[in-house]
């Protein structure tokens, strides 16, 4: 368990201090996808969805995900984000529709779970908002695309 930074010599889950990281730039990008219906793609291009803006009421429930990492996921420190953007990709032929996350803050920490919350969250209102039309949908693939920033440098998905 040495390696693993949330625990301590005793096995115990600690909060990782941060307090003596330098101040860097963190950017995190997450992705993932949903695969749905014909129907529900359509609606959702469409706005037809009973429910509303779809995608709209997606971008602005992933980014509240974003700002409530924190309160989610027990060990993670909360930060003060300073850009969330949340973007759609709709392909059609495939039935699927892709949420990507970008998070930026000054500090001492990542962002990476900010990112992956914010997908997630994203992903489940899709699912929320058209499961009238389709309770099939598979919510899949949620990974982190890229980070940078902080000791461990840059990363990107390969």
């Amino acid at each position: 368990m040495e390696n693993l930074t949330h625990f301590d010599s005793a096995g115990n889950a600690v909060m990782v201090d941060v307090s003596g990281k330098a101040v860097t730039s963190r950017v995190a990008i997450a992705r993932g996808s949903i695969r749905v219906s014909g129907a529900v793609m359509e609606a959702v291009l469409q706005g037809t969805v009973k429910k509303g803006d779809v995608l709209g009421v997606a971008r602005v429930a992933g980014i509240m995900g974003v700002k409530q990492t924190a309160s989610l996921i027990p060990m993670c420190h909360t930060l003060l984000i300073q850009k969330c953007s949340i973007d759609f990709v709709c392909e059609e032929e495939r039935g699927e529709i892709t949420a990507i996350c970008t998070v930026k803050t000054e500090g001492q920490t990542g962002v990476e779970m900010e990112a992956l919350t914010g997908v997630s969250v994203a992903l489940l209102t899709i699912y929320d908002m058209c499961k009238a039309l389709d309770r099939g949908m598979e919510i899949t693939g949620i990974h982190l695309v890229e980070k940078s920033g902080g000791k461990s440098g840059h990363y990107i998905h390969e």
